[in-house]
């Protein structure tokens, strides 16, 4: 073949095998650019929402392909927000706990069958049963039978530590059977690090004990480089670049004090940012591997994606978001979402919300780390960016999102005047204000104190459970909750049983479940 028809051959090859690029390119198929147009997104969003500012990682096919920061770290502050500035994750740190188990798992040191008092000795549940027959993998999977968010009020604004909470849990009645019920529980998370630590003390040669901080630290964060990311109080409040915490306060958005959490880290106790998250997103879409670094085997990191208890699905997921199966793995909550399995978690505090996403059919991850709570603005992204890989049309989430936030806040409204016009306010407290003052008790909780200023009552369990006290109904006083975190859940009343003598001799709160305090 002469030398000019091999040119023009292999031009037409040339133009062929480019044109058959093209045509497979999303952009030539009339699709959007997944990432197009985000910037003006995000910042339209959190002004819908009202969040200070964001952080947004999207990771896909190993590569971190947008990590950026939006708004401010704190308002009435000129400090911008950026992909270093650390937010807390909350909840997301779960996922974490289950890994460093998983690692622990993978040098034959623990099954995640193996009961949990073989490695604590203390651990007691109420019944005796599961106090024996409990798991690593019941106690990272919400089986255990406990009620949803069971004894929280152990762990916020409390100065009990670790130990502690656990040794108090033998007083939580369940409120399903062990293994069936699915009860949401940060407490077995606590758990779940004591066990990491007390068998890795015991595995440690030379004897040297480290705590759940200290595995996390050294078996995950440091080999992903997360050199920022803490799971110490101390050490967030003490960071450079840290976003501070907001809530909705009289109708305004305002700074909060940033919260201790070391007492429940290994539930929701880690700090971290944009660029380090998108590690731990690519650890997850690698099965296990970072940077040719074998973290996690195949096997655990597996395990984690896969579903251990099965969840309902209502039909208000299903129609809204096609959703077919749902169900939590181990830190991780698993779905459907335009045909593919979604891994999942969401983490929310006093003032920050966070949400981590992967699609790893896709090798696609999302992460967003906001320092406002409560909002939708989480999900908004998340279901924009998937939407926008996945080939989905265009969808004003954040719209139908802030729609039902406002048609909830309008039922709640209007289930306040409804319990305001049947109230009955003729009946008066069966006993003077002073009837009610004193302390209180309850053995899962300690003591909480009633007493009496000025004429009014006042409740305090501890630093974070304050309320004020006014006549409701008989001996049931409304409670205003002065922490605007806790009061975003909090029952808004405590109701007192008279006894002899003149003086109640219990009362009955609702944090997140109702605990009785006796005298």
């Amino acid at each position: 073949m002469r030398r000019r028809e091999l040119l023009r051959v292999t031009g037409f090859v040339a133009a062929a095998l480019l044109a058959a690029v093209l045509l497979a390119s999303p952009l030539s198929c009339g699709r959007r650019d997944p990432l197009g147009g985000i910037d003006a997104h995000v910042e339209e969003v959190m002004r819908a929402w009202q969040v200070p500012g964001l952080a947004l990682a999207v990771v896909k096919d190993d590569a971190v392909v947008l990590a950026r920061g939006y708004g401010v770290r704190e308002l009435g502050k000129p400090e911008r927000v950026d992909e270093r500035t650390l937010f807390a994750v909350a909840s997301c740190t779960k996922a974490f706990t289950a890994a460093v188990l998983g690692t622990l798992v993978d040098e034959g040191k623990l099954g995640w069958d193996t009961p949990v008092a073989k490695h604590l000795p203390d651990f007691a549940m109420h019944d005796p049963y599961v106090t024996a027959h409990m798991t690593a993998r019941d106690l990272l999977t919400h089986r255990s039978g406990l009620p949803g968010y069971a004894a929280d009020h152990l762990w916020q604004g409390s100065s009990f530590g670790r130990d502690e909470i656990l040794r108090r849990m033998r007083h939580q009645k369940p409120a399903g059977e062990f293994r069936v019920m699915y009860g949401y529980s940060n407490v077995m998370y606590i758990a779940a690090g004591q066990l990491a630590a007390a068998v890795a003390a015991a595995v440690a040669e030379g004897g040297a004990e480290k705590g759940w901080d200290d595995l996390v630290r050294e078996r995950l964060l440091q080999p992903l480089g997360m050199n920022a990311s803490t799971t110490l109080s101390k050490a967030r409040a003490a960071a450079a670049n840290v976003a501070a915490p907001h809530m909705v306060i009289d109708g305004a958005v305002r700074p909060i004090p940033m919260p201790d959490l070391d007492n429940v880290a290994p539930a929701a106790g880690l700090a971290s940012n944009a660029v380090e998250m998108a590690a731990w997103l690519r650890l997850h879409l690698g099965r296990g591997t970072f940077e040719g670094k074998t973290i996690l085997s195949p096997a655990v990191a597996r395990e984690m994606m896969t579903a251990q208890r099965v969840l309902p699905v209502t039909e208000e997921d299903e129609a809204r978001e096609g959703t077919h199966f749902s169900a939590y793995g181990l830190g991780f909550s698993l779905y459907d979402y335009r045909g593919r399995k979604v891994a999942r978690h969401s983490g929310e505090m006093d003032g920050m919300r966070a949400l981590v996403a992967m699609v790893p059919e896709e090798r696609l991850g999302v992460v967003v780390l906001t320092n406002l709570t409560p909002h939708g603005v989480t999900d908004a992204v998340i279901y924009r960016v998937l939407d926008g890989y996945l080939g989905a049309p265009e969808r004003d989430w954040s719209g139908e999102l802030l729609a039902r936030r406002r048609d909830a806040e309008a039922k709640k409204r209007d289930e306040e005047a409804a319990e305001v016009k049947a109230r009955d306010a003729s009946k008066k407290p069966s006993l003077p204000l002073s009837g009610y003052v004193g302390t209180y008790e309850d053995a899962l909780s300690g003591p909480a104190e009633v007493t009496l200023r000025e004429g009014r009552l006042s409740f305090r369990y501890n630093a974070k459970y304050e309320a004020d006290l006014e006549p409701w109904e008989g001996d049931t006083f409304r409670a205003t909750w002065r922490d605007p975190f806790i009061a975003t859940w909090a029952g808004r009343r405590i109701t007192f049983t008279p006894g002899e003598g003149g003086t109640a001799r219990s009362l009955r709160a609702t944090f997140d479940n109702e605990v009785v305090f006796s005298r």
